[in-house]
Formats: structure tokens, sequence, C-alpha cells
């Protein structure tokens, strides 16, 4: 595996009054290791930027500080959580005769054919698993092709993985599944397509009913209304028929 040189200077810079050296551009970190004393240190953020996308947590970076090389991994990145930016690095130094464990990602390859002839989908239930090697045969990741996946049920487990186990020691459960073809629908989502469908239906018949009523009290309110109309022109005929409605000169006649 190729190793990524990185130029990192020591640091001085302790506590909170690092926030001065990322103004600067800085990074603050510590090199720590098996039979290593901790060594605190600072690397340019442009620089890491780049040497993390190639190596990532798996790939040997070459260190320099004070003229002296050391082979690290990138243990653990702590960012800020609003703008992704690096605050601290924990670089590992390895002894490039010692095994040491990491978790590598998985890279799915391929498309499955199940999802392809839209007959199932495609689940990955992991994204990493757990190694153990010489820093030297560290993969940056580990590729999973998928293409062979036809029928709902097909899986590829983490024994199935093509690895080079005379060299790679494998941590991870051999019968955990990594990619595998589900149903397009399952008995869970059509379950709850039922009940949002039964629950849709209660409030249109809830809607309908409502509506029936609203005619039906409109309806019952102009018959009132127009009965009481009614009662007023029979009032006004009555009033007519009986004199009290004569004006003053008929009455004087």
């Amino acid at each position: 595996m190729e190793q990524i040189p990185l130029t990192a200077q020591k640091r001085t810079v302790l506590g909170r009054k690092v926030k001065t050296l990322r103004r600067e551009g800085q990074i603050p970190a510590h090199v720590f290791g098996h039979k290593v004393k901790t060594i605190h240190v600072q690397v340019n953020s442009k620089d890491f930027h780049k040497v993390f996308e190639k190596a990532g947590e798996t790939g040997i970076i070459d260190l320099t500080l004070d003229k002296e090389k050391k082979p690290v991994l990138v243990r653990s990145v702590q960012v800020n959580p609003v703008t992704d930016e690096p605050l601290h690095i924990d670089f590992y130094q390895v002894n490039l005769s010692e095994k040491v464990k990491v978790n590598v990602p998985i890279e799915i390859v391929g498309e499955a054919q199940a999802v392809e002839k839209k007959i199932g989908l495609l689940l990955t239930p992991i994204s990493e698993i757990e190694i153990e090697a010489l820093p030297v045969d560290l993969p940056e990741s580990i590729e999973v092709d998928v293409s062979i996946l036809t029928e709902i049920g097909q899986e590829i487990k983490v024994k199935d993985l093509n690895i080079d186990r005379s060299k790679i020691e494998v941590h991870t459960d051999p019968e955990q599944i990594v990619a595998q073809i589900g149903e397009l629908v399952t008995k869970e989502m059509e379950a709850l397509e039922a009940e949002v469908e039964a629950e849709q239906a209660e409030a249109e018949a809830a809607a309908e009913t409502e509506g029936a009523e609203a005619k039906e009290a409109e309806a019952a309110e102009g018959e009132e209304g127009g009965a009481e109309e009614g009662e007023k022109e029979e009032g006004k005929e009555e009033k007519t028929e009986t004199g009290e409605g004569d004006s003053k000169e008929d009455k004087k006649e």
C-alpha cells in the first residue's frame, strides 16, 4: 500500500487556546500508539484534507516530524457539527511488523439484477467490517459485487467476501449479512399501507356525513324561514279583513 506523506509540527498551544491554531489554518492533533509516548502536534488544514481524501482511516501516512518519519493511521477525526471542518485528529503510530485492528469500509459495486429487473430491493445492513492485518496489508475498502444477486432472498455474507485471509483476519461475524435482496413491498409496508388507506376511507366517510348533515340543517333552516314568512303574510291578511289596516279617511266615512 502506498504511504502518503504529511508534515507535522510539534505543538505548544494546548487546551482552549487551540482555537487560535484553527484560525491560522492549523489542526491540533496528537500521535499515540503501542509503547509510544504521546506527542502533541499540529498539521496544515489544506494538506490534511488532501491526504485524508486518499488515505481515509486505513491508509498509512508517513508523518514527518522534526525530519523523522512516523508511519501512522488516522484513528479518529473530531469535526465541527455545523461546518464539518476537522477540530482535532488522532494519529495512531503503527509498527509495520505488528498487526493492527481497523474497521474497513464496504464498497458496493455493480448493480443487482433483481433491482435492475425491478424484482426486489437491495438491502445493505452494514457499511464496514473489522479486520486485523499488518499495516501494509490493510485494504482501503472491501468491494462487494452485487451483480450476482438475481432473486428475492439471495444474500452475500461476510464469509463470502473476496479477502486474502492468509494476510487478513476478519473479526466481524462471518454470518453477518452484507447485501441482500428484499421484497419490493414488505408485509410490514403492506400492513402500513392498508392502515393508511383505512384511515383515509374513514376520513372521507366522516367528511361525507358532515356534508350531508350540513345540507339537512340548511334545508331545515330554509323550511323554518319559509314558515315564518307564511305566518307574517297570514297576519297581514287578517288585519286587512278586520279593518285594522284602513286609513283615517275610511274611518271618518
